[in-house]
């Protein structure tokens, strides 16, 4: 008994560990389906954390699917009437105080918003991780007292603003509580951390994020989910350049 035991525990002990960790790719679907969804509405606060003083957005959107985008900001007064209307891959944002619509294209979409930590793609994308990267599991770690995978990201789509991630995925939840993205060139661009993980009907959802751009010094930039409404029918004048002007 004592022998079969040992080499029971020698085999076990041969089996990689690799073998342990979910399938990348249905990790990533379990993600997207927490984050994604087919429509959705919310109101947020995106509170920019500044070298010498802090002032904080306030904003209403709507977006449908991976392409249509569509943003009201409502505070500050100065910036309260200011939209952003994406369709595809073009963004335009229509300005009250001049009266004026004008197109942010190519590398112009990767500026940031408003001196935050978080760039025009970051605010208006929302696309599907399945379908733009590769995953592969590669062990647990602890964070916030949760016990998380560990996944690395490689882009299988060209033109993508980070072609490399890493994620620390709740492993009961299927939520990053934390991630990190790359340039092509390996270079650490920005640095995320998800907090305030609520069950939202049948999904899991953070109400908090904490964007840190690598590049700049800083404290960040708070983006705070107020209100949200998953997969409700949007009317589809919304997503119209008409709109920007109303």
């Amino acid at each position: 008994m004592k022998r079969l035991l040992t080499i029971l525990l020698l085999a076990c002990s041969l089996i990689p560990v690799s073998a342990q960790f979910p399938d990348g790719r249905e990790l990533l679907q379990k993600i997207d389906g927490n984050m994604s969804s087919e429509n959705r509405i919310f109101t947020s606060s995106m509170i920019i954390y500044g070298r010498r003083s802090t002032h904080t957005v306030k904003m209403k959107t709507w977006t449908a699917g991976e392409k249509k985008s569509f943003t009201e900001y409502l505070f500050p007064a100065r910036e309260q009437g200011t939209k952003m209307l994406k369709l595809e891959e073009q963004l335009w944002i229509y300005s009250p105080s001049t009266d004026r619509i004008i197109q942010i294209a190519g590398h112009m979409l990767r500026q940031s918003v408003m001196g935050s930590d978080l760039s025009y793609e970051d605010l208006m994308e929302d696309n599907s991780l399945v379908r733009q990267y590769n995953a592969n599991v590669t062990g647990t770690e602890v964070v916030d007292g949760r016990q998380c995978w560990v996944v690395d990201l490689k882009a299988i789509v060209p033109d993508i603003a980070y072609q490399g991630m890493k994620l620390w995925v709740d492993r009961e939840r299927n939520i990053p509580l934390r991630e990190e993205m790359y340039a092509k060139s390996g270079t650490l661009l920005k640095r995320t951390e998800l907090s305030d993980v609520q069950k939202i009907g049948n999904r899991w959802y953070p109400r908090k994020i904490l964007f840190r751009d690598m590049l700049r010094d800083g404290k960040g930039t708070e983006f705070i989910i107020e209100e949200i409404e998953f997969n409700v029918t949007i009317p589809e004048h919304i997503f119209s350049k008409a709109s920007l002007k109303k």
